[in-house]
């Protein structure tokens, strides 16, 4: 999902500010880490449900802007964890 991310050509908005795929990729990475120094994350789903979504401090949804489309990053998250997920032809 860090590599998904940090190769993303999307922008990661965190309460109110915009970051690039580099910065995005970074700060998850931070909160993952931190997660499982405490045993709190065991899949990609905990991962996604405590680290994507929303800010720790603010409470405030994360959000991805992609081509001018705007939405919940939990969404895009979900959405290529279940690209990756399902087998190919």
């Amino acid at each position: 999902m860090l590599a998904f991310v940090g190769s993303s050509h999307c922008t990661f908005i965190r309460n109110g500010k915009a970051y690039g795929a580099d910065q995005a990729r970074s700060h998850l990475e931070y909160k993952l880490n931190y997660l499982l120094q405490r045993h709190r994350v065991n899949s990609a789903e905990e991962f996604i449900e405590r680290a994507g979504t929303e800010s720790s401090f603010s409470g405030k949804p994360y959000r991805v802007d992609c081509d001018g489309r705007e939405r919940p990053s939990a969404d895009w998250l979900m959405e290529e964890l279940h690209r990756m997920r399902t087998p190919g032809p």
